[in-house]
């Protein structure tokens, strides 16, 4: 009999295969209705206590994306583990040999996803959660990155993957066809009045070509900085889908592109992998040498076309020397705008005391806080705008 035609089934098992549709929506796999329905009818021609044939049924009606592959795999095992009603399926047949890998980065957020309570509300006490929501978000937004517990971690990194940056277009010296340009596009209009013998009757235009400019990110990932980096590549991993020119380097005591990594489709699959990638996380800080690196090996080959460079760090050297001042000075005109992003910047009586800021602070163009979210909406209002006079700004954020 053809799935199709079947009819879904109801009660327990109905309710259970539901609640998991929803939980793997809650992980980050797109569920639909329709995908459910199909699950129900599929499950009713397959044996039912076999429980590698389960997942394999569901798996193959849930997953359409093979990063969604071991995130479908842990939920099935925490959810269907702690169903009572399906208790006669764990003992069967073990999982195929790729459900029994090493958890995935996202571990946490399927468990998190999975421990949702699943409450009717009255409409009264809903909207005072609403109202309780509201004012947590607003408190979430000026709430220094450091002093936040696990769970507003989360949270922050949630409503991090949600922004989106605005295609801020730069001018190229390309063109393109264009009813509206400025510049006669000569072949074509000669190709087109051929057709009549010669004699020309449209003109055909060229516009310039106008593209987002490169971005390229510099993140200090020493001991003071690594709560800071860790939230502000989520926030390069969500703007990295919309604008594929984002080269991301980290550096402590050396310097390391994890461009390749950070682009994973799932975030904390894309964090794990850069957190592989580097040696020397939480570890010393060498900003003139890691500059010096970026310059030599890298500066021709991500700065071109404009790039917008964001150096995130405290500048807090400990090898603060005319070295930093030159590699500094060497970014700044390499580039078309150098944001230096700074956490130090939270407190309301910072100064440039210290050796390594004083250095880094004349060749910088911004100089911004990043320590909450609202910075970081800040920096994406910025980077919006067209830029600033050619004149450093320090700016101080009260939030």
């Amino acid at each position: 009999m053809a799935i199709d035609h079947l009819n879904p089934p109801t009660g327990q098992m109905a309710d259970n295969v539901v609640g998991f549709a929803r939980a793997l929506r809650a992980a980050g796999i797109p569920v639909g209705p329709g995908a459910v329905i199909d699950a129900l009818n599929a499950l009713q021609v397959i044996e039912i206590g076999h429980r590698a044939d389960v997942f394999t049924t569901l798996e193959a009606i849930f997953v359409k994306r093979h990063e969604h592959a071991l995130i479908f795999a842990q939920a099935f095992d925490l959810f269907f583990r702690a169903a009572e009603e399906w208790k006669h399926m764990l003992d069967s047949v073990p999982l195929p040999d790729h459900a029994r890998k090493k958890p995935p980065p996202a571990s946490r957020r399927v468990q998190e996803a999975l421990s949702q309570p699943q409450t009717t509300e009255m409409p009264q006490a809903q909207e005072q959660e609403l109202r309780l929501s509201v004012s947590d978000k607003e408190i979430l937004q000026k709430k220094d990155f450091a002093q936040m517990s696990a769970a507003e971690i989360a949270q922050v990194t949630r409503a991090i993957a949600q922004m989106r940056l605005p295609q801020a277009e730069l001018r190229t010296r390309r063109y393109q066809p264009d009813a509206r340009g400025l510049r006669l596009d000569m072949r074509r209009t000669l190709r087109g009045s051929l057709r009549t013998g010669g004699d020309i009757i449209d003109i055909h235009r060229l516009g310039r070509i106008d593209k987002p400019a490169p971005i390229v990110a510099l993140l200090d990932i020493s001991g003071s900085m690594s709560e800071y980096t860790r939230l502000f590549l989520h926030f390069l991993h969500a703007i990295t889908d919309a604008r594929k020119r984002v080269s991301v380097f980290l550096f402590g005591t050396r310097l390391t592109n994890v461009t390749r990594s950070l682009r994973a489709r799932d975030p904390d699959e894309a964090l794990a992998s850069c957190s592989s990638t580097v040696e020397d996380w939480a570890g010393g800080t060498r900003i003139g040498t890691s500059l010096h690196s970026f310059n030599k090996l890298w500066g021709r080959r991500v700065l071109g076309q404009g790039a917008i460079v964001l150096l995130i760090s405290d500048g807090l050297e400990r090898e603060a020397d005319a070295k930093l001042a030159f590699e500094m000075d060497r970014l700044h005109r390499s580039c078309r705008r150098l944001i230096w992003l700074n956490p130090l910047l939270r407190f309301g009586g910072f100064e440039a005391k210290a050796q390594g800021i004083k250095m880094m602070l004349p060749h910088v163009d911004e100089f911004r806080p990043v320590h909450n979210l609202s910075s970081i909406e800040g920096l994406i209002s910025a980077l919006s705008s067209a830029p600033p006079p050619h004149h450093r700004s320090l700016i101080r954020s009260a939030a």
